[in-house]
C-alpha cells in the first residue's frame, strides 16, 4: 500500500506581485530585486524538498514534484527569473539531502528555509586531500542566485584515489565563495547566474558526496520519497517549469494588447489565440504528466525504478519547452510594435523562454537519443 505524498502549501502569491513589480529592476541589476529576495523564504520553495524533522533539526516538507511544477509556473507568469530561482532553491535542497547527516545538520541548523545555490555541471576546480577533508580551488560558471545564497554546492573531479577521478559535490558556506558579476544574458537576466570562485578553502570530509548518489537517489530506507528518485528523472522538469509560466504570462500580455487594438474580431487574431493557448495547455499537460510520473516513481522501491521513465520525462520536457517557444514566438510576431517596448512583459517572456530552452538538459537531440535508445533496445529483445 502506497502513502500519498505530503501537501506542501507552496505560496507563489507571496512573491509574484513583487516579482512583477520589480521585473525591470531585476533585469537591469542582473539579479533579483532585494524586496523579492526578502520575500522568497515565505514562499516555501527553499523548504519544499528539505528532509522532515530529524535529529532535532528543524525539518522541511519533503514534498512532491507536481505541486512544485505548478507553483513555479505560477511565479513564472509574473517573472521567469524569479521562478527560475524558486525552482532551483527547491531543487538544490533536494541535492543537498544527499549529503551526510552532519552536513545536513549544518545547512539547516537555523531552519528549513536555507537558500542553496549550485554549480554542479560541469565539474571544475581542483582538490587537495588534507587531514579531515579537502582543500578546494577553482572557478565555476552559471551559479544562479549565488550572491544571495546561504550555501553553495560545487562539483569537481577528485583524483585522489587510484582509479578514475570521482565526480564529487561539495557544500560550502557563502562566505567561503567569491561571486563575480559576470551574468549578462539576453533572457533570464534577473537570475544572477554569475561566476563563483574558491581559493584554497578547506571543506570537511562530511560536506561532500559523489555524483553517483544523484544518479541513483538516496538509498536510505528512511529517506523521503522525493529523495529516492534519480536526478535524471526530474532535472529537466524543474528547469522547464519557469518557461510554462512565462508562456502563460506572454499569452495574457498578448491578449491585453489585442484588446487595446480592438482586434478581438480579427480572424487572424482569433486563430493565433486558439492555437497558442492550445499549445501552452498541451505543454502544461506534458509537464504535469512527467511530474506525476516522478511522484509515482518516488513511491517505488529504487531497485524497481525503470531507466525508461527518466528518458520519457526528458523527452516530454524537451518537447514541452519547444512547444512553449513556438507559441511565444508566434505571439510576439503578431503582437505589434507595442510589444517591443522594454517595459512589455511579452518581449521579456519571449527572451526568457528562449533562454530556458537553451539549457543543456532541454536540448532535443540528447533527450531524443536517450528515449530512442530505450525504445529500440526494447524492440530488439
Amino acid at each position: 500500500m502506497t502513502t500519498a505524498l505530503p501537501t506542501t502549501h507552496l505560496t507563489p502569491t507571496a512573491v509574484s506581485a513583487l516579482a512583477a513589480r520589480h521585473a525591470r529592476a531585476s533585469e537591469d541589476a542582473g539579479r533579483l530585486h532585494p524586496e523579492v529576495i526578502a520575500a522568497l523564504p515565505a514562499t516555501g520553495f527553499a523548504r519544499h524538498f528539505v528532509p522532515r524533522l530529524r535529529g532535532g533539526r528543524a525539518g522541511g516538507r519533503a514534498g512532491g514534484f507536481t505541486e512544485l511544477v505548478n507553483a513555479v509556473a505560477a511565479v513564472g507568469e509574473a517573472c521567469a527569473s524569479t521562478a527560475w530561482i524558486c525552482a532551483l532553491q527547491a531543487g538544490h535542497a533536494r541535492l543537498a539531502a544527499h549529503l551526510p547527516e552532519p552536513a545536513q545538520a549544518e545547512l539547516w541548523a537555523d531552519g528549513p528555509d536555507t537558500a542553496i545555490a549550485a554549480a554542479v555541471v560541469p565539474p571544475s576546480g581542483r582538490l587537495v586531500q588534507v587531514p579531515g577533508g579537502r582543500r578546494l580551488t577553482g572557478r565555476w560558471a552559471w551559479a544562479s542566485g549565488a550572491d544571495h545564497a546561504d550555501w553553495i554546492l560545487l562539483a569537481t573531479l577528485d583524483d585522489s584515489g587510484a582509479g578514475q577521478p570521482l565526480y564529487r559535490v561539495l557544500a560550502l558556506p557563502r562566505e567561503d565563495v567569491q561571486v563575480h558579476a559576470t551574468w549578462d544574458s539576453v533572457g533570464l537576466r534577473g537570475t544572477g547566474s554569475d561566476t563563483v570562485t574558491v581559493d584554497d578553502v578547506f571543506v570537511p570530509e562530511h560536506r561532500s558526496f559523489l555524483r553517483e548518489a544523484l544518479m541513483t537517489g538516496v538509498r536510505d530506507a528512511d529517506a523521503a520519497p522525493c529523495h529516492r528518485v534519480p536526478y535524471t528523472l526530474v532535472a529537466s522538469l524543474l528547469f522547464c517549469a519557469p518557461a510554462l509560466g512565462a508562456a502563460r504570462g506572454a499569452l495574457d500580455a498578448w491578449t491585453a494588447l489585442a484588446r487595446q487594438r480592438d482586434a478581438s474580431g480579427d480572424p487572424g487574431v482569433q486563430q493565433t489565440l486558439a492555437r497558442c493557448s492550445a499549445e501552452i495547455d498541451a505543454a502544461q499537460l506534458l509537464l504535469e504528466t512527467a511530474a506525476a510520473r516522478a511522484d509515482r516513481a518516488a513511491l517505488t522501491p529504487p531497485a524497481a525504478f525503470e531507466p525508461a521513465t527518466a528518458a520519457r520525462n526528458q523527452r516530454d520536457a524537451a518537447v514541452a519547452v519547444d512547444m512553449l517557444v513556438g507559441a511565444v514566438e508566434r505571439l510576439f510576431r503578431t503582437a505589434g510594435v507595442r510589444a517591443l517596448s522594454q517595459d512589455s512583459p511579452l518581449q521579456r517572456a519571449w527572451r526568457d523562454v528562449h533562454a530556458v530552452a537553451a539549457h543543456a538538459t532541454l536540448q532535443p537531440g540528447a533527450s531524443a537519443a536517450a528515449y530512442a535508445t530505450g525504445v529500440f533496445a526494447d524492440a530488439g529483445d
